[in-house]
């Protein structure tokens, strides 16, 4: 089928969360943690197995590419049974584990947004500072593993920019401030172009916000400490977020 007559796949990926969906839509159609869990028991069973027993190395090895989860469902597997470890593809922006990478992208497109990527034409995001040999290594994945008809990698800092505007006259020129999970950047655009040379990075993200919110509450013994390590680290900030609030809300109220 024509893929000019579907929508474009979208799929924003982070180092925490990775949003996917489809052009054209107001808002993502998932929004799932970027981590992926693995069965190590498959993966032990392969590499246990002799070159006399193929038949049963070659089944480990295709129950290994077949039993992952990724996501809030990754999460739950790791935290129920011994046998899954967990993997994040991502860290600080940058991909560096492109077998787990790959399971990602394969669930999100066949299990999540249940579409033949054959049929549909693909817009992927990358940090300002990727290499090249990454962007080459995310087209091979594609269109080689996929076989997609098209694919756009845009900067995500420079899309963050287009989507800024609310009328038809888009200029592009601006400075995005990029606060993620993995890292920080200050990215300066002009027309569209990414000024390379004049990005600016901190290495204090929000991961290193939520571990530093987390020591605050076990130094001063707060009433989340004893269960801060069971809750996700959005759930932390959103208890931290309701406690602030009603401390400004009444003066009397200490934390």
């Amino acid at each position: 089928m024509d893929p000019t007559s579907r929508p474009t796949v979208v799929i924003d990926n982070g180092t925490g969360y990775s949003k996917m969906g489809f052009a054209g839509n107001v808002e993502p159609c998932f929004n799932q943690p970027t981590v992926v869990a693995l069965n190590d028991s498959y993966l032990n069973q392969s590499r246990a197995s002799t070159k006399l027993n193929m038949a049963a190395q070659y089944s480990a090895g295709v129950m290994a590419d077949l039993d992952f989860f990724i996501g809030d469902e990754a999460l739950l597997r790791s935290r129920a049974s011994n046998t899954y470890t967990l993997s994040y593809p991502i860290n600080h922006g940058q991909v560096e584990d492109w077998d787990a990478m790959e399971r990602y992208w394969q669930h999100c497109i066949f299990n999540y947004l249940r579409c033949d990527p054959e049929d549909h034409y693909f817009l992927l995001t990358e940090s300002p500072l990727t290499n090249p040999e990454n962007r080459e290594y995310m087209g091979e994945i594609m269109f080689e593993t996929f076989n997609i008809p098209g694919l756009y990698i845009a900067v995500n800092s420079v899309l963050a920019l287009a989507a800024g505007y609310t009328t038809s006259k888009c200029e592009m020129t601006g400075v995005v401030v990029d606060v993620g999970e993995g890292a920080t950047r200050v990215v300066p655009v002009a027309d569209g172009y990414v000024i390379g040379s004049c990005i600016k990075s901190i290495p204090i993200a929000g991961q290193d916000v939520t571990l530093f919110i987390q020591e605050l509450m076990r130094y001063h013994a707060c009433l989340l400490g004893c269960v801060v390590s069971s809750l996700r680290k959005l759930d932390v900030i959103l208890h931290v977020q309701f406690i602030v609030f009603n401390s400004f809300a009444d003066p009397f109220v200490a934390i």
